[in-house]
C-alpha cells in the first residue's frame, strides 16, 4: 500500500486534476495498490476563511460566494456540490446574523473545500472507469474538541480506519478528504496548518503504507524555497531527524506533525512533483544522511516578544512564570533567546497571537513593573524566522558575518539543543536578502556579486568588458558569479536585475533612464540585492560625495577616482569612520601605479609597524613616457610630447598632465595612507608649464608647443654627465609627525640609479623604511592605460569578493 497526497496546487483547475488522474492511473497500470488523500483546491481555504471574516463583520460577501461555487464547478458542470454549497449558505447566513463565529463553525466552513475536493476527483476517476471511494475522513479520524488544531485519538481513529478499509477490495482506491477530522460528539475538526499531510501520515502509520508519497508543484524539497531564492538545489534525500527540523521552522511543503507517524512505522517519505512525473523528488528515510548543512526554511506571519528588566538579574523563576502564564493562554513559543547582562528575554509567537502574549505578560509582571524591575514589554512585528538546518556553530560565523556585511542585523538568533541547527530572527522587509546572503555562503554555489559601475569612459568600458569576458571563468574557478546590475554615465543609468551582456552601449542608449543616486540604492533594495559594490571610474569630484550614502546603504566602494582621497582631510576621516561604522570596505590601488601592488605594499609595511622614511617616485606614466624619450633622444620636446598626445598617453589637453596637480594627488593620497593629515595646499609643486602658456583654449596650447623646446632644452644641456630628467613625487621629513613634505618637482637623476632606468611609460616607485636602510623597496612596471588600469579595479572588486 502506498498513500498518495496531493496539494492544493495540484487540484487548481481541470489541467492540473487530469495530471493527478494521470498518476493515479499510471500507479494502477503498475499494480500498486493506493489511497489518495487530498487538500482543498487551489486557494480554496484562504477564500473560505475570508468570506467568513466579511460575513463575521456583516459586510457583503454573497457576490464573492458565488464566484467561489463558480470556480469549483468550472470544468465540471456534471458533478454535484449542492449539499455542500447548502451547508456554507447556511452557515455563512448564520455567521452574518450573529456577527461573530466561533472555532467551532469554523472548522464547518473550511471542511468543505476537502470535502469538495474529494467528491470531484472520486467524480473524474469514476468517469476514467477507475473504482474509486470518496471517504469522508470525518468518519474515520477522531479527535479531541479542540477546534482549529485537533489533536487526534490514535486508538479509536486507529480501529475506524483498518475496518472501513477492511470493507472494500484491493483495487479500490480510497479518495479521503485531508484536514478534516470529527470529535467524540461527531462535530468536525480540523487538523491545524497544512493538516492534510497530518492527515495522510495518519493512514500511512494505521495502513502500514509502504511509502508515502506527498505530491506538489516543486520536485522536491530545496535548499531553500525557490520562489526567494533562484540558485536553490534540490534535496535528494533527508533523515526524518532533518525533515522533522525544516517541518517545524517551516518549511512549506510539510507539516510538523507529518513526520512522527511515519517514524513510528519507518515509512519512507517521498516529496514528489504532480507536473514532473519523470522526477525522483526527495525521499526522507530513518537513515542519516551526510552531515552538513541541508536547507534554509522559513517561519513567517510571527512577531518577536521582547521583555526587558535589569531589577530581574539573578531572580528565580522569571521564565517560568513567563511560560506558565502563555500556557495557559495556550500560546506557543518558537525562538526563545536571553540575555544575562541587562536580563532579557526574546521570544517568538504567531502573529495574531502577539497582543494576547503581551497583554497577559503584562498583567503577570504588574508587580515588577511598580517596582521597576521590569521595564518593558514590546512586540516586533513584521519579523520572519530563518533557520539553518544542519548549522553547526563553529562555522556559524561565516553566514553571520555576511549578513552583517549585507547590512542584515539578526534581532535574536539560538541554535538547538543538538547545536546542528539556528535560527535567526529578521526583519520581514530584510528576508529576501538574508536568504540570498545565508545560502550563497553555506552551499557550493556561486555567490552573486552585485556590481554598479558609474563611467564607462576608456577605463569603465575596459572594466565592463573584461568582466563580461571573464565572468564564467571566475565562476567555475571561484564559485563568484560577478553581476553588473548597473552601468551609468552622468545623465543615464542601465538596469538589469540579471546583469548587463556584451550590448550594453547600445542598450545605455536605448534603455537607459535618467536618475539620481537614490534611484540606484532603491532598486537595489527593491530587487534584494546582495554583497553590492559601486565601481568609480569617473573623474568626477561631485560623484564622490555619494560615497557615504553608498555606504551608508550597504555598498562597498571600488574606485579608480582620485578624488575621494585627495579633499580635505576632514572629509577623508568621516568617509573612513562610516566605512568602519557600516563595515564596508574602500579599494582604490588603482589611485596611484595604475596596477602596481602600490597602496597595497605600503599599507603592510604601515600596519606591520615598519616606519617609512620616504617615498619617491615617477608617479605618471604619461610624463615617464614624455621624459623618458626626451633625454634620450636627440629630438625637440614638443616634438616628443606631440607624439604622446597622439599615442594617447596624455589628457587630450596635455596641461592636465604638464600642471603636476595629478602627480601631486597620488603623492598626497600616499601621504595619508601613513596617517599623515596633509591638505593638497602642502604639496609643492612644479608647473611644468610656463606661465604665458598656462591660460587659454586647448587648441591655443597645442598650436604653441615650439615655446616650450627652449626651457627642456636647457635643463637636459646642463645635466651633469648619463644624467637624465625625471618627474618625480617626493614624500620625505620626519614622517611619525603630523604631516610629510611633499614636493613635485623635475630632477636630474644619473642614468645608471633606478629611476633613471625607467623605460617607455613606466612608473616606478622607491619606498625607504628603517629597517631597509638606504636600500630602498622598488615597485616598477606599467603605470598608466586603460586595459591596466581597468585590470587593477578588477582586482579590487575581486579581493572584495573574497573578503565577502
Amino acid at each position: 500500500m502506498k498513500v498518495l497526497k496531493f496539494g492544493g496546487k495540484s487540484l487548481a483547475d481541470k489541467e492540473s486534476i487530469q495530471a493527478v488522474v494521470q498518476i493515479i492511473q499510471d500507479k494502477i497500470k503498475n499494480g500498486e495498490k493506493i489511497t489518495v488523500v487530498l487538500s482543498a483546491r487551489g486557494k480554496t481555504t484562504d477564500e473560505l476563511e475570508e468570506i467568513l471574516q466579511k460575513a463575521s463583520k456583516n459586510e457583503p460577501y454573497k457576490e464573492q460566494l458565488e464566484a467561489f461555487k463558480k470556480y469549483q464547478k468550472e470544468g465540471f458542470s456534471n458533478v454535484s456540490f449542492d449539499e455542500e454549497f447548502e451547508v456554507l449558505d447556511k452557515l455563512f447566513e448564520g455567521v452574518s446574523l450573529l456577527g461573530d463565529h466561533s472555532k467551532r463553525i469554523k472548522d464547518q466552513v473550511l471542511s468543505q473545500g476537502e470535502v469538495i475536493s474529494a467528491k470531484l476527483l472520486t467524480h473524474v476517476l469514476k468517469e476514467k472507469n477507475i473504482k474509486a471511494n470518496f471517504t469522508d475522513s470525518r468518519d474515520l479520524i477522531i479527535t479531541d474538541a479542540q477546534f482549529g488544531d485537533a489533536q487526534p485519538l490514535d486508538k479509536l481513529s486507529k480501529e475506524n480506519v483498518v475496518s472501513h478499509f477492511q470493507e472494500y477490495d484491493a483495487a479500490t482506491v480510497h479518495i479521503v478528504t485531508g484536514f478534516i477530522a470529527s470529535n467524540t460528539k461527531n462535530e468536525t475538526t480540523t487538523l491545524g496548518r497544512n493538516g492534510s499531510n497530518y492527515t495522510a501520515a495518519l493512514l500511512a502509520n494505521y495502513l502500514d503504507a509502504d511509502e508515502l508519497q506527498n505530491f506538489t508543484h516543486v520536485n522536491g524539497i530545496y535548499t531553500a524555497d525557490p520562489e526567494l531564492v533562484p540558485s536553490a538545489k534540490k534535496i535528494a534525500k533527508l533523515s526524518f531527524i532533518e525533515a522533522n527540523e525544516l517541518a517545524y521552522f517551516g518549511a512549506n511543503v510539510l507539516h510538523a506533525k507529518t513526520i512522527i507517524p511515519l517514524i513510528e512505522k519507518n515509512i519512507p517519505l517521498r516529496i514528489l512533483n504532480t507536473f514532473d512525473h519523470e522526477g525522483e523528488g526527495t525521499l526522507i528515510t530513518s537513515k542519516a544522511s551526510e552531515k552538513g548543512i541541508k536547507s534554509l526554511s522559513v517561519l513567517e506571519n510571527v512577531a518577536l516578544i521582547n521583555l526587558e528588566g535589569r531589577g530581574l538579574l539573578g531572580k528565580v523563576g522569571v521564565d517560568a512564570r513567563i511560560f506558565r502564564v502563555l500556557a495557559h493562554k495556550n500560546i506557543s513559543v518558537s525562538i526563545i533567546s536571553q540575555g544575562s547582562s541587562e536580563r532579557g528575554i526574546g521570544f517568538v509567537v504567531e502573529a495574531d497571537r502577539a497582543k494576547d502574549a503581551k497583554q497577559v505578560l503584562e498583567q503577570e509582571f504588574e508587580s515588577d513593573f511598580y517596582t521597576r524591575d521590569v521595564s518593558g514589554i514590546t512586540i516586533e512585528e513584521n519579523v520572519s524566522v530563518i533557520s539553518i538546518i544542519g548549522q553547526d556553530l563553529s562555522t556559524f560565523h561565516k553566514p553571520y558575518n555576511a549578513l552583517i556585511k549585507n547590512q542584515v542585523v539578526p534581532l535574536l538568533f539560538n541554535n538547538t539543543v543538538t547545536g546542528k541547527n539556528v535560527s535567526l530572527v529578521v526583519r520581514k522587509n530584510q528576508l529576501h536578502k538574508a536568504l540570498n546572503v545565508i545560502h550563497g555562503e553555506i552551499f557550493e554555489i556561486s555567490k552573486k556579486i552585485n556590481i554598479a559601475i558609474f563611467g564607462h569612459g576608456l577605463v569603465g568600458g575596459t572594466l565592463i568588458d573584461q568582466i563580461l569576458k571573464s565572468a564564467e571563468g571566475i565562476e567555475n574557478r571561484k564559485k563568484i558569479e560577478l553581476n553588473i546590475f548597473a552601468v551609468a554615465n552622468s545623465r543615464k543609468v542601465l538596469f538589469d536585475t540579471n546583469g548587463i551582456n556584451a550590448s550594453w552601449k547600445s542598450d545605455l542608449e536605448t534603455l537607459g533612464v535618467s536618475y539620481k543616486i537614490e534611484d540606484v540604492i532603491r532598486f537595489a533594495d527593491e530587487h534584494h540585492l546582495e554583497n553590492l559594490i559601486v565601481v568609480d571610474n569617473t573623474a568626477s569630484e561631485a560623484f564622490t560625495k555619494n560615497y557615504i550614502q553608498l555606504v551608508e546603504h550597504g555598498f562597498d566602494l571600488v574606485s579608480s577616482n582620485k578624488v575621494a582621497n585627495t579633499l580635505s582631510f576632514e572629509f577623508y576621516k568621516q568617509l573612513r569612520a562610516k566605512l568602519q561604522e557600516n563595515q564596508k570596505q574602500y579599494l582604490y590601488e588603482t589611485n596611484v601605479g595604475a596596477g602596481l601592488p602600490l597602496i597595497d605594499t605600503i599599507k603592510l609595511l604601515h600596519l606591520s609597524g615598519e616606519n617609512i622614511t620616504r617615498i619617491k617616485g615617477v608617479f605618471s606614466g604619461s610624463l615617464s613616457y614624455l621624459f623618458n624619450t626626451f633625454s634620450v633622444e636627440e629630438r625637440p620636446f614638443s616634438e616628443v610630447l606631440q607624439e604622446a598626445i597622439d599615442q594617447g598617453f596624455t589628457e587630450p589637453d596635455p596641461r592636465e598632465d604638464l600642471c603636476g596637480n595629478d602627480v601631486g594627488r597620488k603623492l598626497l593620497i600616499l601621504a595619508r595612507e601613513l596617517d599623515l593629515s596633509n591638505e593638497f595646499d602642502d604639496v609643492k609643486i612644479h608647473n611644468l608649464i610656463p606661465e604665458g602658456l598656462r591660460d587659454g583654449s586647448a587648441k591655443e596650447f597645442l598650436e604653441r608647443l615650439e615655446e616650450l623646446n627652449s626651457t627642456y632644452q636647457k635643463a637636459k644641456t646642463e645635466q651633469e654627465p648619463n644624467h637624465v630628467l625625471r618627474y618625480i613625487g617626493d614624500l620625505w621629513g620626519d614622517l611619525s609627525q603630523e604631516k610629510g613634505s611633499l614636493d613635485v618637482k623635475l630632477v636630474s637623476v644619473p642614468q645608471s640609479s633606478a629611476l633613471g632606468q625607467v623605460k617607455g611609460s613606466d612608473s616606478i616607485f622607491e619606498i625607504y623604511t628603517e629597517s631597509y636602510g638606504d636600500q630602498p623597496i622598488v615597485i616598477q612596471g606599467a603605470g598608466a592605460g586603460a586595459a591596466v588600469t581597468a585590470r587593477g579595479v578588477f582586482g579590487d572588486i575581486l579581493r572584495l569578493t573574497e573578503k565577502g
